[in-house]
């Protein structure tokens, strides 16, 4: 048994599954968040496991279609303009990724992460009680038309080339696949060995109570600050007090970009924020995930009704709702779903993290000890296994076989 201590913090999907495989691996392990374990973004998500989202936001043309999207009041992008000077800078940088080169680059770097998402939930979780939320289906685009299908033919094109092909069908095979659709919808590109997740949070919290079984320990313990002796991680000084480690592996989303400035690491991450709606007692359900193009959303049956999410706005941290997304998402989804009815709607909003280059980071910090594993943006949920895997194999010493340098934290580093 491997007697080094690792010390993680966060307790989303990413941070639970480094936790597992460390664990597996025979280090002791010690699991922190501020917060109860999977009720960040890893439970607000659209539920999906969407191993072909391999296309960044950032494709070409939307330096210029960007003004046009926030001007649209019919466009699920939206901006909190009060915070829009201090988002300048970063949107400056992330923005600068949307050409065909960047968004060629990325996408294969995506496809690392998240390809193959369904095998690795099912190993992270094979023979365990955590299996049981995660279900293998189809995930399909709908659209209004073969037109509107085509006018997608470059992200069509970018998963063709990481072997995603999907299978078209059109007019009244719609519906007949999907009664939910009204005949708004013609066409469905459907997208075969992909999965979801029936309830996000309780699947984290059972992985958690995974690593409890397998001797690993969770504290909910704010962190507040690194232990640094000879430029190598010593100790994590938390609320609860002092945890001495020998390594450290940072998944808190979001909030990890606090952290990283105490190790002298400016990272341009900034928080999306993502609404969802979870329709109650529907009178409908969707038969597979989809993604209503159009409407820029996607709609997944799961545990507590049919969840819909993938509204975006920019608009820092603030826990305060806005109105206007909110409302054009229940106009999309009625538009979309015009005979669906249901007993209660409950809202959310949570906080993605959103790197500049829409690639996470993964790695060490410097040769500190510490190593990244945040900033993934729409695939933390799809990606957070095979993440943890990752990293925990770079702690164990086992060197992957796969390219990992787009991932690598000090990208970021001052030159």
């Amino acid at each position: 048994m491997n007697s080094k201590h690792v010390v993680i913090v966060g307790a989303g999907i990413v941070g639970a599954a480094s936790a597992i495989w460390l664990r597996r691996a025979g280090f002791d392990v010690t699991l922190l968040d501020k917060g109860t374990p999977g009720m960040g973004a890893s439970y607000g998500n659209g539920c999906i496991l969407a191993r072909c989202s391999i296309v960044p936001v950032t494709g070409p043309g939307l330096l210029a279609k960007g003004p046009v999207y926030l001007a649209n009041p019919d466009f699920p992008l939206f901006m909190r303009w009060s915070y829009a000077p201090k988002l300048i800078p970063w949107l400056v940088k992330y923005l600068g990724h949307a050409n065909t080169a960047d968004t060629r680059r990325i996408s294969q770097g995506l496809n690392t992460i998240v390809g193959d998402s369904l095998e690795q939930h099912q190993a992270l979780t094979a023979g365990t009680d955590a299996a049981k939320w995660v279900q293998e289906s189809q995930y399909n685009f709908a659209y209004a038309n073969r037109a509107a299908f085509e006018a997608d033919a470059f992200t069509w094109q970018l998963r063709e080339e990481a072997g995603f092909v999907p299978e078209i069908i059109e007019g009244a095979a719609v519906q007949e696949a999907e009664p939910i659709l009204g005949k708004n919808t013609q066409l469905l590109a459907i997208m075969k060995d992909h999965g979801f997740i029936h309830n996000p949070g309780s699947y984290v919290q059972d992985l958690v109570k995974l690593l409890e079984e397998l001797g690993g320990k969770f504290i909910q313990a704010e962190v507040k600050d690194f232990e640094m002796s000879g430029g190598q991680i010593s100790a994590v000084d938390t609320s609860e007090g002092r945890i001495h480690c020998d390594k450290a592996i940072v998944s808190s989303g979001v909030w990890s970009k606090p952290l990283m400035e105490k190790l002298g690491l400016s990272v341009p991450l900034e928080a999306e924020r993502g609404y969802h709606i979870v329709f109650k007692e529907p009178s409908q359900r969707p038969n597979n995930p989809m993604m209503l193009s159009a409407g820029k959303f996607v709609a997944t049956s799961m545990d507590q009704g049919v969840r819909c999410a993938g509204i975006v706005e920019f608009g820092g941290l603030t826990e305060q709702r806005s109105k206007a997304p909110l409302k054009l998402l229940r106009r999309k989804v009625q538009e979309f779903f015009p005979d669906l009815t249901y007993e209660s709607a409950e809202e959310w909003l949570g906080y993605r993290p959103a790197p500049t280059d829409s690639l996470p980071l993964i790695g060490e910090v410097k040769n500190s000890g510490v190593f990244t594993a945040f900033g993934h943006h729409h695939i933390g949920l799809t990606g957070g296994p095979k993440t943890g895997r990752l990293v925990a194999d770079m702690i164990a010493g086992n060197h992957s076989n796969q390219d990992l340098r787009p991932f690598e934290p000090m990208r970021f580093a001052a030159k």
